[in-house]
């Protein structure tokens, strides 16, 4: 699968390199990452950079907040990024000032701007940690309790999965960081970012994708490697909602002989909502030999894909539209037998923990039967994961309705649920609409008001500059 030709192609689609002789060790759940983490900080002796999604004042939030703040009051520069919507109702004021106080910077990650009304969309989904430019995680987990549970209660931790990364590629995770820094304010030193790579540490190679808005790296390289995976291409996702392109390439590798499984979360995911979209688009990829897995436990987060026992990704990317378009992203791309290995062993220990979903005639929409499963203590909790995950469930919903009114695609009996909450919902809008125009009329207004203000603001910005040559 792996020839220069092939390699070329790679490289080019995710826009990374590969870069060789690294050692990286697989991390499985909160049991694995947190212990490294926490060891790479409390070795750090220059520099700590973690850039993360969440971070909740909770005790798993607070023993990394003084674990931090610590190395700071030792004179270690400790940076970090957080995204302004993961975190907000998690994170406050309260957690961050005594970092502050104790010589950390931290910054967030797209605040709402008057100015640009629609950009608090783009959210960094990042979750990754480098110290001193020696070691490197990229991984799915945030710093919040559900990744640890809480025993005394029985809930059991999410599933989750990460890399840690020592070698030459340690470099291209700081070079990713330095890049949401500056995204963020001030640039990093330019000595800083000029700093060589480390040394060989290991045989792997791998890369190192950064996905920003827009970028869609990550996208067309999970699509070619679908049409590249000749034996095997078994893929985790947490929200799982791929787009008609992405459908369509595992459905053709499914029915060019590639054994393609599918692993999500089941009863215990976070968001209810988006676990619904998945599901309608489980008929098409069941009809085409696709093998779907419903995951048993609270939670599986994890965000992993393994083609032909060689190639594996890791990281921090979804299979839906808000991260492959939206958001900024990293994954690690690895291309080592040892470690694909590992990923399938992993891949296969958790299907001991989940439910395939398989055609046939029962009750369930769509004709899926499927044994019952444990309830999730935790299901019905406040969502707390990707914010614009909604927006990829509405994309979602957005092809049946599209589908149903233009008549361009057959839906199946998989979609009539989803096809019917969407029938039901746009009928309710337009009663609404019609019954209290004005509560349709007034949100409208402001946000056209928003989004002209905005315009015109830029306009004199652009004709009126502050600074002339």
């Amino acid at each position: 699968m792996f020839r220069p030709l092939t390699d070329q192609a790679l490289t080019r689609a995710a826009g990374a390199s590969l870069v060789p002789g690294n050692a990286v060790r697989l991390l499985k759940d909160a049991s694995e990452h947190y212990p490294a983490f926490l060891d790479a900080i409390h070795g750090a002796r220059d520099h700590i950079h973690l850039e993360i999604y969440i971070v909740a004042d909770d005790p798993v939030g607070r023993e990394f907040g003084e674990a931090l703040a610590a190395k700071a009051r030792e004179g270690v520069r400790v940076r970090i990024i957080y995204d302004w919507m993961g975190s907000l109702g998690r994170t406050g004021r309260r957690f961050w000032r005594p970092l502050r106080e104790a010589g950390v910077e931290v910054r967030c990650f797209n605040r709402p701007r008057l100015g640009a009304p629609l950009d608090w969309l783009r959210r960094d989904h990042r979750k990754a940690l480098g110290v001193d430019g020696r070691v490197a995680f990229v991984t799915g987990l945030c710093i919040a309790q559900e990744w640890t549970g809480d025993p005394a209660r029985g809930v059991e931790p999410w599933r989750d999965t990460g890399v840690e990364i020592r070698g030459p590629a340690v470099a291209d995770v700081a070079q990713a960081f330095a890049e949401a820094w500056a995204e963020t304010g001030d640039p990093l030193p330019a000595e800083e970012v000029a700093r060589p790579a480390p040394p060989p540490e290991g045989s792997v190679s791998l890369r190192v994708v950064a996905g920003t808005s827009f970028s869609t790296g990550a996208f067309r390289l999970d699509t070619l490697v679908a049409a590249l995976a000749r034996q095997r291409l078994w893929l985790a996702d947490a929200y799982f909602a791929g787009t008609s392109t992405y459908v369509q390439a595992l459905r053709a590798a499914a029915h060019d002989g590639v054994d393609v499984r599918l692993l999500v979360p089941g009863a215990g995911s976070d968001i209810t909502l988006v676990q619904a979209f998945s599901r309608a688009g489980y008929r098409p990829l069941l009809e085409a030999g696709v093998r779907v897995f419903e995951w048993n436990g609270p939670m599986m987060h994890a965000k992993t894909a393994v083609a032909d026992g060689h190639w594996a990704r890791v990281g921090s990317t979804n299979l839906n539209v808000a991260s492959w378009v939206g958001n900024w992203e990293l994954d690690a791309i690895v291309e080592d037998d040892d470690f694909g290995r590992s990923m399938v062993e992993m891949y296969e220990a958790d299907l001991t923990n989940a439910t395939e979903i398989v055609l046939g005639k029962g009750r369930l929409p769509g004709g899926r039967r499927v044994r019952p499963v444990a309830r999730s203590p935790r299901r019905g909790r406040r969502g707390t994961g990707s914010g614009p995950r909604a927006a990829a469930g509405a994309v979602r919903i957005g092809y049946q309705i599209g589908a149903a009114v233009t008549a361009r695609r057959t839906l199946g009996p998989a979609e009539a649920a989803l096809a019917g909450r969407a029938g039901l919902l746009l009928l309710l809008v337009a009663a609404v609409t019609l019954i209290f125009p004005l509560v349709t009329a007034v949100p409208f207004a402001v946000v056209a008001a928003w989004v002209g203000l905005s315009l015109l603001a830029r306009a004199w910005r652009l004709r009126h500059p502050r600074d002339r040559p």
